[in-house]
């Protein structure tokens, strides 16, 4: 994870052109490679996949990937339900959460045309871990009211070819019902960049504190941008998510507040912190999707 810059979204890439990023002003890191539409323009903010060469900053990475900035190593299984994933044969380009022993939620942003999917693996590495579970996705099914490049609605749901056997490595996490207030504590967790705008890999999963804003607070660092289905974390300058978290976990006492989508860059600025799907907005649409396609 990453300090904030500006705005993002982050969108996964290959792990290996990461390290060639070079991004010098806000993009959507999905927008050289995702299914959406290249040449649309939007928000200053960046969605925090892996990606380069585009006009916004999601937290995904295509082409380049970051990481959770100024986080520390998180302790091994402690996050079961995080997920990866990858382009073949290992590269990363987002991160996912286990809400079903079937589904997956990401964010919106890192849509594919196919998604390859490890879960209960700690180190980047595409090396075997004892424990990890490989999955193809079968199906992926936005949120109707995500469109690129605005960042609303930025959640999708990803099922599996198969339900997960669930051990101590592996297992779901459910959804809060609540939505966040301020000052609650959370942890946000990833294998994206964890510096900005330079990349530097963590060899493992990635883990940071971080502290809900209030909803002035965050539209006052995104004026005209921040809307329900968003909120706003983070504690000080030089700790954030970044390009390479998108679609990981935010969890508040217990639970599944948020993923992560979008925010300046680079990552970690002073007064730009990073920003969140709200999912307590999205818990009806979640369950009824997944009753449906099961």
């Amino acid at each position: 994870m990453a300090p904030a810059g500006h705005p993002w979204m982050w969108m996964a890439g290959a792990l290996i052109t990461a390290l060639m990023m070079g991004v010098t002003e806000p993009l959507l890191a999905n927008d050289a490679t995702s299914c959406d539409n290249p040449s649309d323009t939007g928000p200053s903010g960046s969605t925090r996949d892996i990606g380069g060469g585009a006009k916004e900053d999601t937290r995904a990475d295509e082409g380049s990937s970051s990481r959770i900035v100024n986080g520390s190593d998180c302790e091994m299984h402690a996050q079961p339900w995080q997920g990866a994933l990858l382009l073949q044969p290992n590269q990363l380009y987002c991160g996912a959460v286990l809400v079903n022993p079937q589904w997956l939620l990401t964010a919106a942003h890192c849509r594919k045309p196919f998604y390859r999917i490890r879960l209960g693996h700690h180190s980047l590495s595409p090396v075997y871990e004892t424990g990890q579970q490989l999955f193809k996705g079968i199906k992926s099914i936005p949120h109707p009211g995500y469109s690129h490049p605005g960042h609303s609605n930025d959640l999708m749901l990803i099922k599996l070819n198969r339900k997960i056997r669930e051990t101590q490595a592996v297992k779901p996490i459910n959804i809060s019902p609540h939505c966040p207030t301020a000052g609650t504590s959370c942890l946000v967790s990833g294998w994206g960049t964890t510096s900005s705008p330079h990349v530097k890999f963590p060899k493992v999963l990635q883990c940071l504190n971080i502290t809900v804003l209030s909803a002035d607070r965050c539209r006052k660092a995104y004026p005209g941008q921040i809307d329900s289905t968003m909120f706003c974390a983070g504690d000080e300058a030089g700790r954030d998510s970044c390009q390479g978290d998108s679609g990981g976990p935010v969890v508040c006492n217990g639970s599944l507040q948020g993923l992560v989508s979008w925010g300046d860059f680079p990552c970690a600025q002073p007064n730009r912190p990073g920003v969140y799907t709200n999912l307590c907005q999205f818990t009806k649409w979640i369950k009824d999707t997944i009753q449906s396609n099961s």
